[in-house]
């Protein structure tokens, strides 16, 4: 760690107000880190005081009402919420932290079923960038909650996130294998949720070989909300009916379905490879999508297709309700290729945008939880023309320094 770096580990909301004011009178950039991994490495390194909010973890349950610590992660929470028969509807990352998905929106593995992480939220504790305490729900200092859900770690740290939890008897979970062709199983799949009931949420993914316990190949897997497994094998009987397509159908605990990610070895000094690609909301998957994603995935062997079937609950919710940029998508769908040094040369990567810049073209919104670089310019396309600008006057309200901007970062 550099003479210019330094890092804390807060235990009460108290200290971290400490370092907030600290941070101001000193000048220090700030970097703020929840529970889990995120999309940026955020460099322990940085230039600054880097907050880590590990320590804040309880997890407090009346009735429905569920209290979290701003550095809890979502498999903790799913696990402590299943003593009690409650779940919410989270990331698909046991490692991943409440704060850093909920503020970006929140797809999980109920959207269709309950919406957005941020469609749960009814309350928060937050530190701003005077280093002062607010509690903030929609009827106190409602435009910064507002903020809160979907507009990211902009307006300041949250140190205890208030949701409202789903009674969950069980779950029903499908995995259908692809062996064939991977475009006949996206219409199909896509054809099924147009008209399927909302406890039915489905994702796609066709991915290289990562690692012993996750081989290369394509995926279709489903969660029905709800504890009997014909109504989960009625609806996807389509799907299952392919040729391509083997089907496994399992009653798990909706802990058991978050992901453990692997323990992370030592790195290269080049660090990981890059990833030339991105993500969007997309109103509908229509079959010439479909298409370029097949054949991206078929010219870059060390590439991503990744699907989530969104609508329902999550259309329900108005548009202006939140800063979450596109309530009327129907998938969000991210694609791209490892930048592999020796692999990839000027010109394939040239192609690789190409081919992306293909695929986007046709997107409502880019979905933040999802971009994987802080990029100035892209900031605005993370949004609604309207929630941007409101979120602009929220950020002159509660951050017109500019604390809190090691994020995608909205200037007011």
């Amino acid at each position: 760690m550099t003479e210019t770096s330094m890092s804390s580990r807060p235990t009460s909301v108290d200290e971290v107000s400490s370092l907030v004011r600290r941070a101001q009178q000193e000048s220090l950039p700030l970097t703020v880190v929840s529970g889990g991994h995120g999309p940026w490495s955020h460099d322990p390194d940085a230039p600054g005081l880097r907050i880590e909010l590990g320590e804040l973890t309880d997890i407090r349950v009346d009735g429905t009402r569920v209290s979290v610590g701003g550095g809890a992660t979502w498999g903790a929470v799913a696990a402590a919420l299943a003593q009690h028969g409650l779940a919410i509807s989270s990331g698909d990352t046991a490692s991943v932290g409440v704060g850093g998905l909920t503020l970006g929106g929140g797809i999980g593995w109920m959207v269709r079923a309950w919406g957005l992480a941020v469609d749960q939220l009814v309350g928060a504790q937050i530190v701003t960038a005077s280093g002062d305490v607010v509690e903030t729900s929609e009827n106190a200092h409602p435009e910064l909650f507002w903020a809160l859900r979907g507009g990211g770690g902009n307006f300041g740290i949250v140190t205890r996130f208030d949701f409202e939890a789903h009674r969950l008897p069980g779950i029903v979970f499908g995995e259908y294998a692809v062996s064939g062709d991977a475009g006949a199983v996206l219409r199909v799949a896509r054809d099924v949720l147009r008209d399927a009931p909302r406890e039915l949420t489905v994702t796609f993914m066709d991915v290289p070989a990562m690692d012993p316990s996750a081989p290369a190949g394509a995926s279709l897997n489903a969660v029905w909300a709800g504890s009997d497994p014909e109504q989960l094998r009625a609806v996807m009987a389509p799907v299952a009916a392919l040729d391509a397509v083997t089907e496994k159908i399992s009653t798990p605990r909706y802990r058991d379905i978050l992901m453990e990610m692997p323990a992370p070895e030592a790195e290269a000094p080049a660090g990981p490879p890059g990833f030339i690609g991105g993500n969007g909301l997309f109103a509908e998957v229509k079959d010439e999508l479909i298409d370029r994603l097949v054949a991206f995935r078929a010219a870059y062997p060390a590439s991503i297709i990744f699907l989530r079937s969104l609508g329902g609950a999550f259309g329900d919710v108005a548009q202006d309700a939140t800063a979450f940029p596109a309530r009327s998508a129907s998938w969000f769908v991210m694609a791209g290729a490892f930048d592999i040094p020796g692999l990839v040369d000027d010109a394939a990567r040239a192609a690789i945008r190409a081919d992306w810049q293909l695929i986007e073209s046709g997107r409502l919104a880019e979905y933040g939880n999802f971009a994987d670089s802080e990029r100035p310019e892209a900031v605005p396309g993370m949004f609604a023309a309207a929630g941007y600008a409101r979120l602009r006057a929220v950020k002159a309200q509660w951050d017109p320094q500019n604390v809190f901007r090691r994020n995608h970062n909205i200037v007011a």
